[in-house]
């Protein structure tokens, strides 16, 4: 799987993250502190990983922040975006599973590596239900997006 991974610190939980992707032998497109010469900024940097997943280059992406909340909220900013700020393996299970998110977003400041770890393995793992109500639900959110880009 293809995935983009963006920073806008170059702190060690975001280095092990991406090695920890490779090793799970995902392709990396790393983005902000993590690719020398770009915008390190939470805003872009995390809209430049959510616009690779919207438009094909990458299938799906991880953001980071110090909270992960910045990072989620620019992600979210991008129409066809699901973005989910997840600080244990439950949220990210319940993250794919019911909202069929697409962007996992981290916080730099409370995810350690074995916790990162167990995020990672519940994302992975977890596929999007086939929950009516969950499909209804997700499907608002696309329109949401439509109106959004309409106006």
């Amino acid at each position: 799987m293809r995935i983009s991974v963006s920073s806008d610190m170059d702190e060690p939980v975001a280095r092990y993250l991406v090695k920890e992707l490779r090793e799970r032998g995902h392709e990396v497109l790393p983005h902000g502190a993590l690719a020398p010469g770009e915008t390190t900024g939470w805003a872009f940097c995390s809209e430049t990983a959510a616009r690779e997943v919207t438009d094909g280059t990458s299938d799906q992406a991880v953001v980071c922040c110090w909270t992960g909340t910045g990072a989620s909220i620019a992600a979210n900013k991008v129409p066809g975006v699901r973005a989910a700020l997840c600080a244990d393996a439950y949220t990210a299970d319940g993250a794919r599973r019911w909202n069929d998110a697409n962007v996992l977003a981290l916080s730099l400041r409370l995810t350690s590596e074995p916790l990162l770890k167990e995020i990672l393995d519940a994302w992975f793992a977890a596929r999007p239900g086939d929950d009516t109500e969950d499909l209804e639900n997700v499907a608002h959110i696309g329109r949401l997006d439509a109106d959004r880009t309409a106006r």
